[in-house]
């Protein structure tokens, strides 16, 4: 093809017509032109088709990982109300003289209460690794472009109350490194001792743990624990749903059908 037009224009400047040769030189350079035109766009029209395939794969991963995230929190949810009405039983028992708890039901309580610690673990395994890689500029939803950086620094709040929590627990459960109270008892009685193949103390050697309902000290570090498991569930595991549903919300409207 382009030998043909070059003849054409060698025929054009042989027969010394200069004027059409300029005219059908320039027709010739904006069909060039044109071409390259239309190979460039579509060049960038494959590029865009790849780049939204491409952002379909982290929408419906994104989607995967959020929704594990929010049954993960749902569940630690009813774990920390668990331990927060665990708590709050046992200040009820030092506020009625009329009904103590027997030492059975008492560590029970202690050991459903304080023996599970609370750690929000959330699936973040994809979004990591598309903000270190700079894969998160393909997300082209500006709005939850920003929920999903800023989720990143959510965790770490949560992870601040948690370990404010945690420590509210340890001063609870420091009440027995002392020689008045016993945990060897909350083992026998709620069978813990089976599971770390523990011999029972027997009854006659059996610490009673009963004299903490009548402790100002206890009480106090229930009360801090109850206080600090009510605030991170209603000022930090309850906001944190509402974000965990407004991002699955807008991954499924980016999500095509």
């Amino acid at each position: 093809m382009i030998r043909f037009f070059k003849k054409i224009r060698q025929g054009l400047l042989f027969e010394g017509k200069f004027g059409k040769y300029l005219l059908y030189a320039t027709g010739e350079i904006i069909l060039v032109v044109i071409g390259i035109l239309i190979a460039l766009a579509i060049n960038n029209a494959n590029q865009k088709r790849s780049i939204r395939e491409k952002e379909q794969t982290y929408l419906k991963g994104l989607k995967e990982e959020f929704q594990t995230s929010k049954l993960k929190l749902a569940e630690l949810v009813k774990v920390n109300q668990a331990n927060y009405r665990g708590a709050r039983q046992i200040i009820l028992y030092m506020s009625n003289d009329d009904e103590p708890p027997t030492e059975e039901v008492f560590s029970q309580l202690m050991y459903n209460t304080f023996s599970f610690d609370i750690s929000y673990n959330p699936n973040n395994s994809l979004l990591n690794e598309m903000i270190s890689s700079g894969s998160l500029k393909d997300i082209s939803n500006t709005e939850l472009r920003n929920r999903l950086t800023n989720w990143i620094a959510t965790m770490e709040d949560i992870s601040k109350q948690e370990y404010e929590l945690g420590l509210q627990r340890e001063k609870v459960l420091d009440m027995f490194r002392t020689n008045e109270q016993s945990l060897r008892t909350i083992f026998d009685l709620t069978g813990t001792n089976r599971m770390i193949e523990l011999p029972k103390a027997g009854k006659k050697n059996r610490l009673s743990n009963l004299s903490l309902l009548n402790s100002t000290e206890f009480e106090n570090n229930i009360l801090m624990f109850i206080l600090t498991s009510y605030a991170t569930e209603k000022t930090h595991y309850e906001p944190l749903m509402g974000q965990l549903d407004s991002i699955l919300a807008m991954l499924n409207t980016e999500i095509q059908r």
